[in-house]
């Protein structure tokens, strides 16, 4: 679906975007006037939340989400009612089908998997060293593991770690040098790991004094726990860092981020370097930064493209920092080396990109379009890019590349459709 409106109507349907497919935007049948309650109501539930599991947040210290300026509130109520289904048989939709795909993006095999319960909304996907597919559901609370070879799922429940009515749900979910697997306890107040050489669930909750009602670790990096023995996390709502000494559980509090000018840069998205310090990524902005955990200050850097709304990223095995650039619509990566920042623009406009990661050694990069259902492989020598469009709407966030015996598969959840998808290349 496409949206018969000018660019910057559009820009108002980029933060929509972020959470909902656009499918689900344009099929709704308000008018303008009813928008804005509906917009007040929405900010009292938290991400992950749909119609057969509503989840409140709880009231407190920010423990509402943000509230929409009503002049903003206001304009986008107007774009939306304008091209909604509210107009009825005057709605003036200008409906248009995309080209079949052709050249290098036929030359694909897609399966996806189907997973057993339909309010399961996978979010994160990560493939292990043994080659099962895990994923985090972004409104439930359990990890949940694939055998693409047989295509059963099981699922491994999380302990709450609030008794409060807290919202459940996870979003980062990936593996340690050690083979564990670690998962973001989103409004639960800390993360999970599940351990591999026994398959005993660990909770680890962060100190009641470093919590308010909306303390959100969305994000988790225990990628080079080997160096230090130290997992990090994120409070999304005070943009603080928090680090967790696997040993021992003990808890270290880092405070608000910020650069050397005093200027908190919040992230979302946390990848670590081969030091183990983290990266943030400026969602609300353009910058990244390299967090020094002794100091307590971030290095900034800021992204060529203005307004680019840095978002996820990889960190690879030169130290290489890939990144999305939601609103630049495009893909970036940061040498430490270089201390430079690279970008490519993708051919379809608005895609929305949420994540990138790198492949054979940096030579290609993929990441997956929230609007487009596209799936996107950039060579990075040459810029060129091929698309390949997935069966079904899937609201695409995090993406993940197996390379094994010289073949390469990407690998994403359909938040919206209950299901995990592979998508392996040809050629």
């Amino acid at each position: 679906m496409s949206v018969n409106a000018p660019d910057r109507d559009k820009r108002f349907l980029d933060d929509c975007t972020g959470c909902h497919t656009i499918s689900k935007i344009m099929h709704t049948t308000y008018e303008a006037e009813e928008f804005p309650d509906i917009f007040k109501r929405m900010g009292l539930y938290s991400p992950g939340s749909i119609p057969s599991k509503p989840q409140p947040l709880l009231p407190g210290p920010r423990g509402e989400r943000p509230r929409v300026n009503p002049a903003i509130a206001q304009k986008a109520s107007e774009i939306i009612a304008a091209h909604n289904l509210s107009n009825g048989p005057q709605r003036n939709y200008e409906f248009k089908t995309l080209p079949r795909p052709k050249g290098r993006a036929t030359k694909v095999v897609i399966t996806e998997y189907d997973i057993p319960r339909k309010d399961w909304q996978p979010h994160d996907v990560i493939v292990d060293r043994e080659g099962m597919v895990w994923f985090s559901d972004f409104g439930d609370q359990f990890m949940g593991r694939m055998d693409p070879k047989t295509g059963k799922v099981e699922s491994f429940p999380l302990p709450m770690m609030k008794t409060d009515g807290s919202p459940k749900g996870g979003l980062e979910i990936s593996e340690a040098p050690n083979g564990d697997i670690w998962q973001s306890g989103m409004y639960q107040g800390g993360i999970y790991r599940w351990e591999r050489a026994t398959g005993k669930i660990h909770a680890y909750k962060i100190p009641d004094k470093w919590q308010t009602a909306s303390t959100q670790e969305s994000m988790v990096s225990p990628q080079h726990s080997n160096v230090d023995g130290y997992v990090w996390t994120n409070d999304q709502q005070d943009h603080s860092l928090l680090r967790l000494k696997v040993a021992t559980g003990e808890w270290e509090q880092m405070g608000e981020t910020k650069g050397p000018d005093g200027k908190p840069i919040p992230g979302y998205g946390m990848p670590t370097n081969l030091e183990n310090k983290p990266f943030l990524l400026e969602f609300s902005g353009t910058r990244i930064g390299l967090f020094d955990p002794e100091k307590k200050v971030a290095e900034v850097f800021a992204t060529p493209f203005v307004g680019s709304r840095p978002r996820r990223g990889r960190v690879d095995q030169q130290g290489r920092l890939w990144f999305a650039e939601y609103a630049g619509n495009g893909i970036a990566m940061f040498d430490p080396k270089t201390r430079a920042i690279k970008e490519w623009r993708l051919p379809i406009p608005w895609s929305q990109p949420y994540d990138v990661v790198s492949s054979k050694g940096g030579a290609e990069a993929w990441t997956g379009s929230m609007n487009t259902d596209f799936v996107s492989r950039l060579n990075t020598s040459n810029g060129d890019v091929v698309d390949y469009l997935l069966p079904r709407p899937t609201n695409i966030r995090r993406v993940f590349v197996e390379e094994k015996d010289g073949k390469q598969a990407l690998w994403v959840g359909s938040n919206h459709g209950a299901s995990v998808v592979k998508v392996e290349p040809l050629d």
